[in-house]
């Protein structure tokens, strides 16, 4: 059962050409437009991780957008949501 503290969120990596080429920054400034919170990461393994957290719609655009946004750098996409607790309160770079 959801209490009103859950929230959804988005747990989603990124492979490709993802690090080293500004993809985190550019993600938290498409993150600007969007009501979400959570962050951006490299991962030792050559992935990104994106761990957001908003509005079921507004988190699911702002996935949308990203993805369109560095589609040429972006391999593949595999993506886990649900509901949990807020962690965030703001969205920033990790």
């Amino acid at each position: 059962m959801e209490s009103e503290a859950d929230v959804f969120h988005l747990l989603v990596h990124f492979t490709g050409h993802v690090q080293g080429v500004g993809l985190r920054y550019s993600v938290k400034q498409i993150a600007r437009e969007f009501e979400v919170t959570g962050y951006v990461k490299n991962l030792a393994d050559g992935r990104l991780e994106l761990d957001i957290e908003g509005d079921q719609n507004e988190c699911c655009r702002f996935l949308r957008e990203v993805e369109s946004e560095l589609d040429n750098f972006i391999r593949d996409t595999e993506r886990s949501d649900g509901h949990r607790e807020r962690l965030f309160t703001r969205f920033r770079i990790a």
